[in-house]
């Protein structure tokens, strides 16, 4: 039997509370197809721990997760630790150190949620946002000048690499070939004058390389636009690091409920584990309070199942997913109900 071990951080808030319903999705699908999981997990790695230590993980964090065959994380974040020490204090280092230039953030509409937008009913809205995970606005180059006086100053660089760049539109343009054959890409090269005509020049020479796809552009705020005006006509888009990261948000939100949203960090040459995480973050607000959507983070382990080599088992659990939603029974406080995760976890659970 085959034996995948897996990564589990934990982290900050609801993310302690919503991954234990993934492992027990995982273990049943598991046991259903023929393969089974041994699961490290690294409770301590967080906020509290930064508090307390002076770091969201150990030094040699990287080293202990690089055996793994994926990982499995659940939120990072609380109010009393700023989000970029807490975010490049574990997430981003993770996404960087193995390579995770690919994030990968499918949302449809699914029976029983309503959408906010007119028309997009369920069956309609089935998209996915790939997004530049690694460079991009998102880079680490500049700094700050003169702190505290008048003319102090903030920088901050874009780095838009041609490697970079090219390997995330093959992956997406390959990825829209075995969907509807229907790619767009997001840019902003009206405006920002070097890198998203950079950026667009590689969409053409990428797009020639893939002539099964058909392609168009869209400057990013006629794309948020139509995003919420007629999301249905989306496919695939690709789009850069900001841009991936503002767009992906938006369409879960068109799709009813960030709250059920996954998100997959890869790296598609598998050098390196994969990580799988929920978007909604670490919701402090309900945290503890045993009533947090468990359906992130199980829509996350399908991402993982598929990574891993199962597709049949992901789609098993997509469609218990399908299943648990258009049960209106049975819905945890965020879905307008009142279960609780556990008896949320335990109804789709006997779905699956």
């Amino acid at each position: 039997m085959t034996n995948h071990r897996i990564a589990l951080i934990p982290g900050d808030g609801i993310g302690t509370e919503v991954l234990p319903p993934a492992q027990r999705v995982l273990d049943a699908v598991g046991r259903r197809h023929g393969f089974a999981f041994s699961y490290t997990s690294y409770d301590d790695w967080s906020c509290e721990r930064y508090l307390r230590e002076g770091a969201m993980m150990p030094p040699d964090g990287l080293d202990l997760l690089r055996d793994k065959d994926a990982i499995l994380l659940g939120a990072v974040g609380r109010p009393d630790v700023p989000d970029h020490v807490s975010l490049w204090g574990l997430l981003i280092p993770i996404r960087r150190g193995f390579r995770q230039y690919v994030n990968l953030r499918p949302v449809r509409v699914f029976e029983g949620i309503d959408s906010p937008v007119r028309g997009a009913g369920a069956g309609k809205v089935d998209l996915v946002v790939v997004r530049e995970n690694v460079e991009g606005e998102y880079s680490e180059i500049g700094g700050r000048l003169n702190r505290g006086f008048p003319e102090e100053a903030a920088v901050q660089e874009s780095v838009f690499t041609r490697a970079g760049v090219t390997r995330v539109l093959d992956h997406a343009f390959a990825l829209a070939a075995g969907r509807r054959g229907r790619l767009t890409s997001a840019t902003k090269s009206n405006g920002i004058v070097h890198t998203l005509p950079f950026w667009d020049e590689l969409v053409a020479e990428r797009g020639a390389a893939h002539p099964e796809v058909t392609w168009d552009q869209e400057h990013i705020d006629a794309l948020a636009a139509k995003f919420v005006l007629d999301p249905a006509r989306f496919d695939v888009v690709v789009a850069s690091n900001l841009f991936g990261d503002i767009l992906s948000d938006l369409a879960a939100a068109v799709a009813g409920s960030i709250g059920i949203a996954p998100a997959a960090n890869l790296n598609p040459e598998r050098e390196f584990p994969s990580m799988f995480e929920p978007v909604h973050g670490s919701a402090p607000d309900i945290a503890g309070r045993g009533i947090a959507n468990p359906l992130g983070a199980i829509w996350s382990a399908a991402l993982m199942l598929d990574h891993l080599g199962h597709p049949a088992a992901a789609a098993d659990v997509t469609d218990a997913i399908a299943a648990v939603l258009a049960d209106t029974d049975v819905r945890t406080p965020d879905l307008g109900g009142t279960a609780t995760t556990a008896e949320f976890t335990d109804r789709l659970l006997e779905l699956l």
